[in-house]
């Protein structure tokens, strides 16, 4: 026979109702309490029906993660893996379960989302991306749908989003390779529709006007977050009459792509060129040569995502919330940075 949640209160010593409160993650139950009740779902081996109580609450104590492109190609960048690990462990703690949709495009993704949440399969949703007039975020504005961004919308930026000052950590990064005496250095960006790119961008170009140095755009080439952008950017960059002598990369797997094309084209790093990347992957400190990386604190930006969204479902708008959170950066030194160039004479 079955265990009831009548046979839980029994146990636990308190009454249905408070069983309920705990199932529902109800503020008002106190944590002790709520430890007490869910120990005793465990013991028992308690598993509340779902069905059930989506009917009485009208939630589904579920979340689900847009990805912005298909999932084959997004995780092989760990930069999303630790993002959706930071996500779905916020999201456990709260009594949540994560649903993963990608699309191939804008409008599939659209059509993922509303398939979700207008069949009321998930309570909210999390965009990884932010691009420039992006229709996803409209659609679910739009229609009032709970959500939050990883980044942040220029059109809307009232909206619940969770980002890192990427124009300061960007400046921050290019102003490393000046303090070290380069005068030549070039970008390795991402997409540019997508915000983080522009944002990156903007912060380099404002790092090189401060200093009065030259941003010419035979140094900056633009592709995907992934190896790849790296390894084409390198056999256009090391054929220029007059090449760059430090490099700011947009990300860590794209940074991993140039290694590799310097090695093919008998280059080495630091000595023929130093490199700046994003995001400190463990592939960054396992590179050779290790790569300086700037730290944005990837899990904390899924794991802040997922408590701002759940607490923006649970309180349904009862409660006004902090709307943008900033995750801080850090610049972690390694090898592929320490090398400074000849002064020139």
């Amino acid at each position: 026979m079955s265990v009831t949640i009548k046979d839980v209160a029994k146990k636990a010593g308190v009454s249905p109702s408070t069983v309920s409160r705990v199932l529902s993650n109800n503020t008002r139950i106190s944590r002790e309490t709520s430890q007490k009740v869910r120990d005793v779902m465990e013991e028992l081996g308690y598993h509340p029906n779902i069905m059930a109580k989506s009917l009485v609450s009208r939630t589904t104590e579920s979340i689900c993660v847009i990805l912005p492109k298909p999932a084959e190609e997004l995780f092989l960048n760990m930069f999303f893996m630790e993002l959706i690990r930071g996500i779905v462990t916020q999201a456990n703690r709260s009594g949540y379960d994560v649903v993963i949709s990608s699309g191939g495009s804008e409008q599939e993704e659209i059509e993922a989302v509303s398939r979700l949440l207008k069949g009321k399969r998930v309570d909210g949703a999390i965009l990884l991306y932010s691009r420039k007039d992006d229709r996803v975020v409209e659609f679910l504005k739009n229609n009032q749908f709970p959500f939050v961004l990883v980044g942040r919308s220029e059109k809307y930026p009232d909206i619940l989003s969770v980002d890192n000052d990427n124009v300061q950590a960007a400046y921050d990064a290019t102003k490393h390779l000046i303090s070290l005496g380069h005068q030549r250095i070039g970008f390795v960006s991402g997409p540019p529709n997508h915000i983080v790119s522009r944002d990156r961008m903007k912060g380099y170009v404002t790092a090189l006007d401060e200093a009065g140095l030259a941003m010419r755009k035979d140094w900056i080439v633009e592709g995907e977050f992934l190896q790849e952008s790296g390894y084409r950017a390198m056999s256009f960059f090391m054929n220029l009459p007059e090449r760059p002598t430090a490099l700011v990369v947009v990300d860590d797997l794209v940074s991993l792509g140039v290694l590799r094309g310097l090695h093919e084209l008998g280059y080495k790093v630091p000595e023929d060129l130093c490199i700046v990347s994003f995001n400190n992957l463990s592939i960054a400190e396992l590179s050779t040569p290790p790569v300086s990386s700037m730290d944005i604190g990837i899990y904390n930006l899924g794991y802040t995502a997922s408590q701002a969204l759940i607490q923006s479902i649970q309180h349904d708008g009862e409660q006004q919330f902090q709307k943008r959170h900033i995750i801080p950066h850090r610049l972690v030194i390694r090898e592929s940075s320490i090398y400074s160039p000849p002064k020139p004479s």
